[in-house]
Protein backbone atom coordinates (compact mmCIF):
# COMPACT_ATOMS: atom_id res chain seq x y z
CA UNK A 1 0.00 0.00 0.00
CA UNK A 2 1.63 3.28 -1.18
CA UNK A 3 -0.10 6.52 0.48
CA UNK A 4 2.50 9.04 -1.32
CA UNK A 5 2.49 8.88 -4.65
CA UNK A 6 -0.76 9.46 -6.76
CA UNK A 7 -1.12 9.12 -10.58
CA UNK A 8 -3.19 12.67 -10.78
CA UNK A 9 -4.26 15.59 -9.27
CA UNK A 10 -7.62 15.26 -7.12
CA UNK A 11 -10.33 16.05 -9.96
CA UNK A 12 -12.31 18.36 -7.20
CA UNK A 13 -9.09 20.64 -7.05
CA UNK A 14 -7.66 19.89 -10.57
CA UNK A 15 -8.05 23.81 -11.58
CA UNK A 16 -6.28 25.44 -8.20
CA UNK A 17 -3.67 22.64 -8.64
CA UNK A 18 -2.22 23.52 -12.06
CA UNK A 19 -0.56 26.28 -10.62
CA UNK A 20 2.36 24.20 -9.49
CA UNK A 21 0.87 20.93 -11.45
CA UNK A 22 2.51 21.58 -14.86
CA UNK A 23 5.78 21.20 -13.22
CA UNK A 24 4.97 17.46 -12.54
CA UNK A 25 7.56 15.31 -14.28
CA UNK A 26 11.56 15.56 -14.55
CA UNK A 27 13.47 18.56 -15.46
CA UNK A 28 17.32 19.50 -15.70
CA UNK A 29 18.53 22.72 -14.58
CA UNK A 30 21.42 25.20 -14.89
CA UNK A 31 21.60 27.17 -11.22
CA UNK A 32 24.07 30.40 -11.16
CA UNK A 33 24.59 31.78 -7.28
CA UNK A 34 24.92 35.54 -7.07
CA UNK A 35 27.75 35.60 -3.98
CA UNK A 36 27.61 38.90 -1.76
CA UNK A 37 31.21 39.82 -2.92
CA UNK A 38 30.05 40.09 -6.93
CA UNK A 39 31.08 36.77 -7.76
CA UNK A 40 29.37 33.90 -9.20
CA UNK A 41 29.28 30.06 -8.72
CA UNK A 42 27.55 27.33 -11.34
CA UNK A 43 26.15 24.31 -11.16
CA UNK A 44 24.05 21.81 -13.13
CA UNK A 45 21.39 20.14 -11.00
CA UNK A 46 18.09 18.11 -11.44
CA UNK A 47 14.28 18.27 -10.52
CA UNK A 48 11.52 15.97 -9.96
CA UNK A 49 8.19 17.37 -9.36
CA UNK A 50 5.03 14.46 -8.31
CA UNK A 51 1.41 14.51 -6.95
CA UNK A 52 1.00 13.15 -3.51
CA UNK A 53 -1.61 12.50 -0.97
CA UNK A 54 -4.20 11.11 -3.46
CA UNK A 55 -3.59 14.27 -5.23
CA UNK A 56 -4.03 17.29 -3.02
CA UNK A 57 -0.50 18.34 -3.13
CA UNK A 58 2.69 18.29 -4.81
CA UNK A 59 5.94 17.28 -3.22
CA UNK A 60 9.35 17.85 -5.30
CA UNK A 61 13.15 16.70 -5.42
CA UNK A 62 15.92 18.81 -5.81
CA UNK A 63 19.79 18.59 -6.43
CA UNK A 64 22.96 19.97 -7.46
CA UNK A 65 24.78 18.32 -9.04
CA UNK A 66 22.52 15.90 -10.47
CA UNK A 67 23.01 12.47 -9.99
CA UNK A 68 24.58 12.05 -13.99
CA UNK A 69 26.90 14.35 -13.05
CA UNK A 70 27.98 13.35 -10.12
CA UNK A 71 28.70 9.23 -11.74
CA UNK A 72 30.08 11.22 -14.18
CA UNK A 73 32.76 13.80 -12.35
CA UNK A 74 32.33 12.27 -8.69
CA UNK A 75 31.13 15.41 -7.40
CA UNK A 76 29.66 15.34 -3.77
CA UNK A 77 26.08 17.25 -3.33
CA UNK A 78 25.77 20.30 -2.53
CA UNK A 79 22.26 21.25 -3.15
CA UNK A 80 19.82 18.61 -2.17
CA UNK A 81 16.35 18.70 -0.45
CA UNK A 82 12.53 18.34 -0.56
CA UNK A 83 9.18 21.11 -0.74
CA UNK A 84 6.21 20.08 -0.19
CA UNK A 85 3.25 22.58 -1.71
CA UNK A 86 -0.31 21.92 0.02
CA UNK A 87 -3.44 23.97 -1.76
CA UNK A 88 -5.42 25.91 1.29
CA UNK A 89 -8.35 26.46 -0.21
CA UNK A 90 -9.25 29.31 2.94
CA UNK A 91 -6.33 31.54 1.81
CA UNK A 92 -6.35 30.89 -1.87
CA UNK A 93 -2.81 30.40 -1.84
CA UNK A 94 -0.31 27.28 -1.60
CA UNK A 95 1.73 26.25 1.62
CA UNK A 96 4.99 25.75 0.48
CA UNK A 97 7.81 24.41 2.99
CA UNK A 98 11.06 23.33 1.59
CA UNK A 99 13.55 20.99 3.59
CA UNK A 100 17.31 21.06 2.61
CA UNK A 101 18.69 17.69 3.90
CA UNK A 102 22.38 19.06 3.52
CA UNK A 103 22.24 21.91 5.86
CA UNK A 104 18.83 21.30 7.81
CA UNK A 105 17.08 24.28 6.85
CA UNK A 106 13.60 24.79 6.48
CA UNK A 107 11.09 27.47 5.16
CA UNK A 108 8.06 28.20 5.08
CA UNK A 109 6.57 30.25 2.28
CA UNK A 110 2.53 31.68 1.30
CA UNK A 111 2.59 31.40 -3.00
CA UNK A 112 0.25 32.92 -5.15
CA UNK A 113 0.11 33.39 -9.09
CA UNK A 114 1.67 36.78 -10.09
CA UNK A 115 0.77 37.36 -13.67
CA UNK A 116 1.89 34.83 -15.95
CA UNK A 117 4.34 33.26 -12.99
CA UNK A 118 4.37 32.41 -9.44
CA UNK A 119 5.64 34.43 -6.40
CA UNK A 120 6.38 32.82 -2.82
CA UNK A 121 6.84 34.75 0.35
CA UNK A 122 8.58 33.99 3.08
CA UNK A 123 11.87 34.43 5.55
CA UNK A 124 15.47 32.67 5.16
CA UNK A 125 17.20 31.26 8.18
CA UNK A 126 18.01 34.48 9.50
CA UNK A 127 14.68 36.08 9.46
CA UNK A 128 15.07 38.60 6.81
CA UNK A 129 12.04 38.72 4.33
CA UNK A 130 12.61 36.29 1.19
CA UNK A 131 11.02 35.79 -2.34
CA UNK A 132 11.04 33.04 -4.79
CA UNK A 133 9.85 33.43 -7.85
CA UNK A 134 9.14 30.99 -11.55
CA UNK A 135 8.49 32.70 -14.32
CA UNK A 136 8.92 32.51 -18.08
CA UNK A 137 6.97 29.56 -17.58
CA UNK A 138 6.88 27.59 -20.68
CA UNK A 139 5.49 23.76 -21.12
CA UNK A 140 9.17 22.67 -21.07
CA UNK A 141 10.92 25.07 -19.58
CA UNK A 142 10.86 27.97 -16.39
CA UNK A 143 13.04 30.56 -14.37
CA UNK A 144 13.08 30.27 -10.91
CA UNK A 145 14.79 32.81 -8.36
CA UNK A 146 15.60 33.81 -5.08
CA UNK A 147 15.65 36.96 -3.88
CA UNK A 148 16.27 38.31 0.11
CA UNK A 149 16.36 41.67 1.37
CA UNK A 150 18.41 42.48 4.03
CA UNK A 151 17.59 45.72 4.50
CA UNK A 152 13.88 45.04 5.53
CA UNK A 153 12.07 45.24 1.91
CA UNK A 154 13.85 48.16 0.50
CA UNK A 155 15.98 46.22 -2.21
CA UNK A 156 15.68 42.29 -2.80
CA UNK A 157 19.35 41.14 -4.33
CA UNK A 158 18.91 37.90 -6.63
CA UNK A 159 20.90 35.06 -5.02
CA UNK A 160 19.56 32.08 -7.16
CA UNK A 161 18.62 31.46 -10.78
CA UNK A 162 18.06 28.41 -12.17
CA UNK A 163 17.15 28.10 -15.48
CA UNK A 164 14.87 24.39 -15.80
CA UNK A 165 14.49 22.18 -19.30
CA UNK A 166 11.41 19.29 -19.17
CA UNK A 167 13.48 16.45 -19.69
CA UNK A 168 11.60 13.46 -22.53
CA UNK A 169 10.35 10.93 -21.04
CA UNK A 170 11.63 7.64 -21.37
CA UNK A 171 9.49 5.06 -23.59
Amino acid sequence: MNGLAAAAPDPGLAEKLALFGRFVGDWEFDATWHLPDGGMRRGKGEWSFGWILEGRAIQDVWMVPSRAERRRTGAPLIGYGTTVRCYDRRLDAWRVTWNGVLDGYTTVLLARPQGDGILLEGKDADGNPMRWSFSEIAPRSFRWQRFVSKDGGKTWPLELEMRARRVAASV
